[in-house]
C-alpha cells in the first residue's frame, strides 16, 4: 500500500505528463494579444485613411479661403475664416457622424495674415483642425477608445496689379461745320424756350473733358497714361517753317491735352488723312523698342503699352471744298489701314455726321464695338466716356 505522500507525488507526476490542457491555457494567454493585434491592424488602417481625409479637407479649406480673399468673393478675413471652417466640416461630413462634425468644426482654427505691397495684397491662410477618432472595440483590450487626429495646412494667394499702360492720340475735327448748333440748349428765354444752342465744338470740348477725367481717375499718379491731341480741318495747320502747330504732343496725363482742346475753334474744310498719319507715326511701336512712347513708358517701368487713336468727325472728307471727295475719303481709309497694321486700336466717333462720314468711320474703327454714333451733345459725352472706360479697363488687371 502506497503512502499518502507517494500517492501525491505520483498524481503530480501524472499531471505534469498530461498535455491535454495546454491549448486552453495558451489560448487564454494569447487570445487577448491576438484580438488586440487585429484591432491595431484595423485601427491603424482607419487612422491612416482618416488622417489623409482630414489633411485634404484642411488643405482645400486653406486654398478656398485664400482664393476667395484674392478674388474678392468674401468681404473680409472674418468671412474667409468662417468659409474655411465650413469647408472643413463640409468635407469631413462625408466620413463622420453629425456629432463628430460639430466637434471638429469647433476645433478648426484659421489664421490669416494679410500683407499689403505696392502692387497688391497677399493672403497667407493657415488652417489647423483636430478631432478624436473612435477606435474599434477590440482596442479596448489595451484600454484605448479614441485617438486624436490633427492636420495643419498653409497656403498663400493674393492680388497683384499687372499694369498695362496706354498711349492715346485724339484726332479731332475742328472744321467749319463744328461751329453749327447741336440740339442742346445753352441759354433760355424767359418763356422757357431755347435762346441759344451749344455749338458742336463746345460739345466736343465737354466730351474730351469727360474722357480726360476718366483717364485721370484710372491713373491718378500719371504713371500709366500718355495723351496727345491732333486737331484738323482741311489738313494739319503748319507755320512758315512747315512745323505742325495743330497738335498737342504726347505727354504724361491729360493736362496738356486739356489745355489744347479748350482753345479749339471751328473753321475750314475736312481732311483727316495727314492727321491720322501723324498720329500713327507718333505712337506706333518699333520692333527694337526705340520709339518715343516705348522709351517714355520704360522710364516708368511700363513694359506693356496699348496704343489708341480716337478719330472724330462731324462731316465727310471734302478738303477745301464743300463736296465729298472720294479720293480724300480713300486716303483716310488707307491711313486707318496703316494704323491698324501698326498695332494701333482705333476708336471712331461720328458726331451728327452725314452718311459718307459714318461709312468712313465704320471702316476705320478696329471693330464694330469701337465705332460710335452721336446725334446729341449728351451722346457725344457718353461715347467719349465709354471709350475711356474701355481703354483703361486693361490698366490694372487683377491676377491671382
Amino acid at each position: 500500500m502506497m503512502s499518502p505522500i507517494s500517492t501525491l507525488l505520483s498524481e503530480a507526476s501524472a499531471l505534469l505528463r498530461d498535455r491535454s490542457g495546454n491549448f486552453g491555457m495558451v489560448t487564454a494567454i494569447v487570445l487577448p494579444i491576438l484580438l488586440g493585434s487585429a484591432g491595431v491592424a484595423i485601427d491603424i488602417s482607419n487612422v491612416v485613411v482618416s488622417q489623409r481625409q482630414l489633411q485634404v479637407a484642411s488643405d482645400s479649406a486653406a486654398l478656398a479661403a485664400a482664393s476667395a480673399l484674392a478674388d474678392g468673393k468674401v468681404a473680409d478675413t472674418a468671412a474667409a475664416q468662417q468659409l474655411a471652417k465650413d469647408f472643413v466640416a463640409g468635407q469631413m461630413a462625408n466620413y463622420l457622424s453629425a456629432s463628430d462634425v460639430a466637434y471638429l468644426k469647433n476645433n478648426v482654427t484659421v489664421n490669416i495674415v494679410t500683407t499689403t505691397t505696392a502692387t497688391g495684397k497677399n493672403y497667407k491662410v493657415n488652417v489647423s483642425a483636430s478631432y478624436n477618432m473612435g477606435l474599434t472595440p477590440l482596442m479596448s483590450v489595451f484600454g484605448k477608445k479614441t485617438v486624436s487626429l490633427a492636420s495643419n495646412s498653409a497656403t498663400t494667394s493674393g492680388t497683384s496689379d499687372t499694369k498695362t499702360a496706354l498711349s492715346m492720340e485724339l484726332v479731332l475735327d475742328q472744321s467749319g461745320s463744328m461751329g453749327y448748333n447741336t440740339s442742346t440748349c445753352d441759354t433760355y428765354k424767359k418763356n422757357g424756350s431755347c435762346k441759344t444752342y451749344v455749338i458742336k465744338i463746345e460739345a466736343l470740348k465737354a466730351a474730351a473733358v469727360k474722357l480726360f477725367d476718366a483717364l485721370d481717375k484710372a491713373d491718378p499718379q500719371h504713371a500709366l497714361v500718355r495723351t496727345g491731341v491732333i486737331s484738323y480741318n482741311n489738313g494739319i495747320t503748319r507755320d512758315n517753317n512747315n512745323k505742325i502747330i495743330g497738335i498737342s504732343p504726347m505727354n504724361w496725363g491729360t493736362s496738356v491735352g486739356r489745355t489744347y482742346v479748350s482753345t479749339l475753334t471751328a473753321n475750314g474744310g475736312t481732311d483727316a488723312t495727314e492727321p491720322m498719319q501723324s498720329a500713327t507715326t507718333a505712337i506706333q511701336k518699333k520692333a527694337d523698342g526705340s520709339d518715343t512712347e516705348a522709351v517714355e513708358h520704360t522710364k516708368k517701368g511700363n513694359t506693356t503699352v496699348d496704343r489708341y487713336i480716337v478719330l472724330m468727325t462731324d462731316g465727310e472728307m471734302t478738303g477745301n471744298s464743300s463736296d465729298w471727295n472720294s479720293t480724300k475719303d480713300k486716303n483716310v481709309r488707307d491711313a486707318c489701314d496703316a494704323s491698324k497694321k501698326a498695332g494701333i486700336q482705333i476708336f471712331t466717333v461720328a458726331f451728327m455726321a452725314p452718311d459718307n462720314g459714318k461709312s468712313l468711320l465704320r471702316y476705320c474703327a478696329s471693330s464694330g464695338s469701337n465705332y460710335f454714333e452721336a446725334e446729341t451733345m449728351e451722346d457725344l459725352v457718353d461715347d467719349f466716356d465709354s471709350i475711356a472706360q474701355t481703354a483703361t479697363r486693361a490698366l490694372t488687371l487683377l491676377t491671382n
